[in-house]
């Protein structure tokens, strides 16, 4: 029982120490905080977060891996869904994944300082790494999906695949972090499901090839 309740003790100091660094890096910035006011903050000492990680990367790495962030969470809920066309397995990840960062506000905060909040130094290079790895991985989905629909629509599209998908995921993190700046400028999911479109016809996909997705037809002709 004395175990028991020491384990559960110290994953209460680890989730209050994350917790608190969360809400400071969104406030101050990475480099701006220091690990002295995330103990502080948590009620912890400074022994307490190294007993827990190793430097702040490590903490910041700690404090990711708590949340599926939106083009992480996009490609496995598409993987999820079991559709057979690869196109409406992307749109429904990315509505999955838009969806995702205007409900949740922990998985909101969490990307906004990934993306706002933090400087890719030297120390900081596991970030940037982990960053880049993501980055890849959702690419590289992208990539085979829409090599996958132009087969299957007997169309070629008129960028390499690996450009096309570098293209789609700029196009929706693009979106995600300039609502971040502002979450009433406009509609992240709905302006996402547009933009897709307009997207896929770009490359030479005909509308009726995203229409499977939900009842949205009207939202592309509005």
């Amino acid at each position: 029982m004395v175990a028991r309740r020491t384990k559960e003790e110290a994953l209460a100091t680890r989730n209050r120490l994350l917790d608190a660094a969360e809400l400071l890096f969104q406030a101050q910035g990475v480099s701006q905080t220091s690990l002295q006011q995330i103990a502080q903050q948590a009620g912890a000492t400074r022994g307490a977060i190294y007993w827990h990680f190793k430097d702040k990367a490590d903490l910041f790495n700690a404090m990711m891996e708590r949340v599926i962030l939106p083009l992480e969470a996009g490609p496995r809920a598409a993987a999820a869904a079991g559709n057979d066309d690869p196109l409406a397995e992307i749109e429904e990840g990315m509505v999955h994944a838009l969806t995702l960062m205007t409900t949740d506000p922990q998985v909101r905060r969490v990307f906004d300082v990934a993306t706002h909040k933090v400087e890719y130094t030297h120390d900081m290079a596991s970030v940037q790494q982990r960053h880049l790895d993501a980055r890849n991985a959702c690419v590289t989905d992208f990539e085979k999906a829409l090599r996958l629909a132009a087969r299957r629509s007997n169309i070629k599209l008129p960028v390499p695949g690996h450009v096309a998908a570098q293209g789609l995921h700029a196009l929706i993190s693009g979106l995600i972090q300039n609502w971040l700046l502002d979450p009433t400028a406009f509609d992240l999911v709905l302006s996402g499901r547009r933009t897709f479109r307009v997207y896929l016809a770009g490359l030479g996909f005909g509308r009726n090839s995203t229409a499977g997705v939900g009842n949205e037809a009207e939202e592309v002709a509005a």
